[in-house]
């Protein structure tokens, strides 16, 4: 009886010891980030991500970490379930979700194993509303400064699914919001997929990230960089709140880029507001290629693991991983396979369980073959040898010595080409639809092809030249006309009771600013000058300064301060009804 009685005592220490608890899981899925943009990388020297690189250091920097697509909504339908989306008809951003809905996610797979799940950020994969169809209980899909669909509040409170009005920049909203889903859920494992839209354009971080990043570079650049500091940011209060509740050694972490960034290959820097679908200030440096290629510039992301505790820190792994592997690891540790289910896992799911590779009780590495497909291009890589397809092109590249993919051993290796070729086209062949390719090359692709990989460098685009602005020195009317005569610019209204104003955009102008007007009217009136900083959506009606205007023949001269410490970038001067002549237009940068 004595021994009957210590068995059942002893039972439930042998099971917690056989079953350690299992982690909550955190995904973290950036928006074209490109490869260089991480601090601990040690690539480009103006990003500042700390609590990116301390994670880093926390656990594994996976060098060859991939995406699934160079683009958006493929690259999160195989995210999302761990299977790659060619399986199901997902193939581009045009592509119908109807295999997706069929899915089943990652999301799902720990619902049902009794976490609780939640989704920050972007979607992508339709209409936010239901999200919580594919397995989220909790949803705040804040990705921009517009209504947005939740059913949480900032501070992880339950509220009916509907828009909510958005209170913080989006980054820091989710941020936020997660930070306080863990709170709420501090006691009982949770999956977080924090996925923030940054630093995918629009370009809109808020001046107090925009000033981490003083002196002469592109404002892209500038702007991806402080769109980056915020996301950065997050992970630290996510982190923190982490460490906070003793939670840091019983969470793994994954934090990965969707796919490369959009350089648009001569990364123009234009206006932030002008140009939504520009280069996002984003590098792929060293790699070569961007976003919607195949090449590692468009493939390989930022890709981090981390679970202190359990996966030694410190390390850099450099066999391929693949972002299909989040899906594999997560079920496993979670125990969110039934055990029917188990056997027929590996055909479910296209990834492999990392735990054992990282933790180093497994040496071999974990794929032997990586394999995508997109639109009219595809690729295998096994090893260090990667096939590259796009059309009709035909690419070999040894990336032990060749990681930049500058020269194609196709025809140096013709044997190595032809097999890699047959395992694609075995592959791609039980893809929906099957083939390598779904089309032909669009003129885009052939010219980012073209460029990169061919060596036939494409010229930067050349603007007409405006003669009309050439002669006014930027400065262009609305509601009239701006010409230049004999020295001086004349104003010529549309119609005469309408007020006209003047404006000169892209400036980079540090301030206080000093503006010097000297002008006629035909008007007597209010004249004033507005202008707008690095950062702000549209002009404000604080930064606006009034003077007199007089309807006389003789010059006036108006000396006027714009009172900032920010960065002007556009101004505005306007007049009353009428025409006017300039004879001199200053914008001076500092006090005088």
């Amino acid at each position: 009886m004595r021994l009957l009685v210590f068995l059942v005592a002893l039972c439930p220490l042998l099971s917690a010891f056989a079953a350690p608890p299992r982690p909550n899981i955190i995904l973290f899925y950036t928006d074209d980030h490109g490869h260089a943009d991480l601090g601990v990388h040690g690539v480009v020297k103006d990003i500042k991500t700390p609590n990116l690189d301390a994670l880093a250091r926390s656990g594994v920097v996976a060098t060859h970490g991939y995406s699934t697509a160079p683009q958006c909504v493929p690259s999160r339908g195989g995210l999302m379930t761990g299977r790659f989306q060619g399986r199901f008809d997902l193939d581009n951003n045009g592509s119908a979700l109807d295999g997706f809905n069929k899915q089943t996610t990652i999301a799902t797979r720990l619902q049902n194993a009794g976490y609780a799940t939640a989704q920050f950020g972007k979607w992508h994969l339709g209409p936010t509303e239901a999200i919580t169809k594919h397995g989220f209980k909790h949803v705040f899909s804040q990705n921009a400064q517009r209504p947005f669909s939740a059913n949480i509040t900032l501070d992880g409170q339950d509220r009916p699914m509907s828009d909510l009005p958005p209170s913080e920049y989006h980054l820091d909203g989710c941020s936020k919001a997660a930070a306080a889903i863990i709170e709420r859920y501090k006691d009982q494992p949770f999956f977080l997929y924090v996925a923030y839209r940054g630093p995918h354009t629009p370009l809109d971080a808020p001046k107090r990230y925009m000033d981490r990043f003083p002196g002469e570079m592109p404002e892209r650049r500038r702007a991806a960089l402080a769109m980056l500091s915020a996301i950065d940011d997050g992970v630290g209060l996510i982190t923190s709140t982490l460490k906070k509740h003793g939670l840091t050694e019983k969470t793994l972490i994954f934090f990965i880029g969707d796919n490369g960034a959009p350089l648009k290959i001569h990364k123009v820097d234009s206006p932030l507001q002008g140009d939504a679908g520009g280069w996002d200030g984003s590098l792929n440096t060293p790699l070569n290629g961007e976003k919607g290629m195949l090449a590692e510039g468009g493939m390989s992301t930022p890709f981090l693991i981390a679970w202190p505790g359990t996966i030694p820190g410190g390390q850099v792994y450099e066999h391929p991983v693949s972002a299909l592997d989040v899906a594999a690891t997560a079920v496993k540790v979670a125990g969110a396979l039934a055990p029917e289910d188990a056997a027929k896992a590996a055909t479910t799911l296209d990834g492999v369980n990392l735990l054992p590779h990282l933790t180093g009780e497994n040496k071999v590495p974990p794929h032997d073959a990586l394999y995508w497909r997109w639109m009219a291009q595809s690729a295998v890589r096994e090893g260090n040898w990667k096939l590259l397809r796009g059309g009709d092109r035909e690419y070999l590249y040894d990336l032990a010595t060749d990681r930049e993919e500058k020269h194609n051993l196709a025809a140096k290796h013709p044997e190595i080409a032809t097999r890699l070729r047959a395992k694609l086209k075995t592959w791609a062949d039980g893809l929906t639809p099957p083939g390598m390719a779904l089309g032909p090359m669009a003129a885009t692709w052939n010219d980012y092809f073209d460029h990169y990989l061919e060596g036939k460098i494409k010229a930067p685009p050349v603007e007409a030249p405006d003669s009309t602005a050439s002669e006014t020195q930027g400065w262009e009317a609305r509601n009239g006309k701006l010409t230049a005569k004999d020295g001086l610019f004349i104003l010529t209204p549309d119609k005469a009771d309408k007020p006209t104003f003047i404006t000169k955009a892209k400036l980079k102008l540090a301030g206080p600013v000093t503006a010097k007007l000297a002008l006629k009217t035909t008007a007597t009136g209010e004249g004033a000058i507005a202008w707008r900083l690095d950062g702000d959506k549209d002009f404000l009606s604080a930064n606006r300064r009034t003077f007199p205007l007089q309807a006389t023949a003789d010059w006036q001269t108006h000396t006027l301060e714009i009172p900032t410490t920010g960065r002007v970038i556009h101004v505005r001067v306007h007049l009353p009804a009428g025409g006017a002549e300039f004879r001199e237009i200053e914008l001076k940068a500092g006090k005088r």
